[in-house]
C-alpha cells in the first residue's frame, strides 16, 4: 500500500506540538490531522486541551469532534480516518502534518494492524468483575505473566488496554504482542519510514513538569470542573467508558463522587505526569525520530530547517 508524503509530529503532553505545529503551517503548504484519542470526542473541550473554535478557524483539524462520549473509537478507526483525511489532503496538492501525543495511534497508522480478535462483551464484564474484586494492579500481574512486553507497556490501572490485552489471550490463547508482530503491514512500514517523524523531548524534565502544572491549573481556571459536571449531568456517560478514563476527567469524576473535589488538582497533574512518562519511554524506543528539544528554541528552528530540506524534495498532488 503507497501511503502519501506525510510529516509527524509527536512529543509528551504539554511539549508544545500544537505551537509547533502552527509555526510549521504558517510557513510550509501542509494541513493538520489529529493524533489525538481524546480530542475526537465532542463536549470534552478543557480537560483534552483542544483548540478553541478561533484557533480551529484558523489551523483547521481534522479528526476532531467525531463522536460523542458515549462511543468508542479504536486504532484501527483512526488509521482508515487518517488514510482517508492524509488522501483527501495530498490531492488538494497539500501535505499532511499528524500532530498529537496518543502513540498507538501512530504506531498503527506506520505499522498497520495485526486482525486481532472482535471484541467479547460477556468476557469483558468478568473481567471488569474481576478487577472489582481484586483490582486492575492485580490483572496487571496477571497479564505480565501472559504477555511480558504488552505489561511492560502498560500502568498498572490502566484499566481499558489491560482488559483488551487479556480479552485477547482469553478468547484466542495468543498475547496480543504476539498478534501485533507478525501481522504488521510492511508495505505500510516502508513507506512510513521515510516520513520526517519530530519528536519533542525536553532536555529537563522538570521543565516538562512545569508546563504540566501551568497547564492543569489552567484547565481548573478555564472550569473543567464544571466541564466534567455537565457530562455526569447526561445520564448516559459512567466512568468506566473511554471518554471518561482520559485523563483528567477520571480524576475529577472520582473526586465528584468522593465529595473531594479540591484533592482533584493534584490528582490530575501526577496523573498527567505519568502519561508524560510513557508517552516519552515510548518516544526513546522509537529509533528513526528526529529530536526536537522542545525547551530549547533553537532546535525547534533547526528541526524548521530541516523540513525546509525535505520539503524540497517530495512530490505534492494526485
Amino acid at each position: 500500500m503507497k501511503l502519501p508524503p506525510a510529516i509527524l509530529l509527536m512529543g509528551p503532553t504539554a511539549s508544545g506540538k500544537t505551537a509547533l505545529a502552527f509555526e510549521i503551517a504558517d510557513r510550509f503548504p501542509v494541513d493538520l490531522i489529529s493524533v489525538d484519542s481524546a480530542q475526537v470526542f465532542r463536549d470534552m473541550n478543557i480537560g483534552t486541551a483542544k483548540p478553541d473554535a478561533a484557533t480551529l478557524a484558523r489551523y483547521p483539524h481534522r479528526l476532531v469532534d467525531l463522536i460523542s462520549p458515549e462511543e468508542s473509537y479504536s486504532a484501527a478507526r483512526f488509521r482508515t480516518d487518517a488514510l482517508a483525511a492524509m488522501a483527501a489532503i495530498t490531492a488538494a496538492g497539500r501535505v499532511p502534518l499528524l500532530v498529537g501525543g496518543t502513540m498507538l495511534y501512530f504506531k498503527a497508522l506506520r505499522e498497520g494492524l495485526a486482525d486481532l480478535p472482535d471484541a467479547n462483551p460477556e468476557l469483558r464484564a468478568q473481567i471488569d468483575a474481576e478487577a472489582e474484586l481484586l483490582g486492575w494492579p492485580a490483572l496487571h500481574q496477571e497479564l505480565a505473566l501472559l504477555d511480558p512486553e504488552t505489561a511492560a507497556r502498560l500502568a498498572p490501572n490502566d484499566a481499558q488496554r489491560i482488559q483488551r490485552a487479556l480479552e485477547v489471550w482469553r478468547t484466542s490463547g495468543r498475547s496480543l504482542s504476539d498478534w501485533h508482530g507478525p501481522a504488521a503491514d510492511r508495505a505500510a512500514r516502508g513507506h512510513a519510514s521515510r516520513w520526517p517523524l519530530l519528536s519533542l523531548e525536553p532536555l529537563a524534565r522538570a521543565w516538562l513538569h512545569e508546563r504540566i502544572a501551568q497547564r492543569c491549573a489552567q484547565m481548573f481556571d478555564d472550569g473543567l470542573i464544571d466541564e466534567v459536571c455537565a457530562l455526569k449531568r447526561r445520564g448516559d456517560l459512567h466512568p468506566d467508558l473511554p471518554s471518561m478514563r482520559c485523563v483528567g476527567y477520571r480524576q475529577v469524576w472520582a473526586s465528584l463522587d468522593r465529595g473531594a473535589d479540591g484533592a482533584a488538582r493534584a490528582e490530575v497533574v501526577a496523573a498527567t505526569r505519568q502519561l508524560a512518562k510513557r508517552q516519552l519511554s515510548w518516544l526513546r524506543s522509537t529509533t528513526d525520530r528526529h529530536v526536537v528539544v522542545c525547551d530549547n528554541p533553537q532546535a525547534r528552528e533547526q528541526a524548521l530547517e530541516t523540513l525546509r530540506t525535505w520539503s524540497r524534495h517530495v512530490p505534492r498532488g494526485a
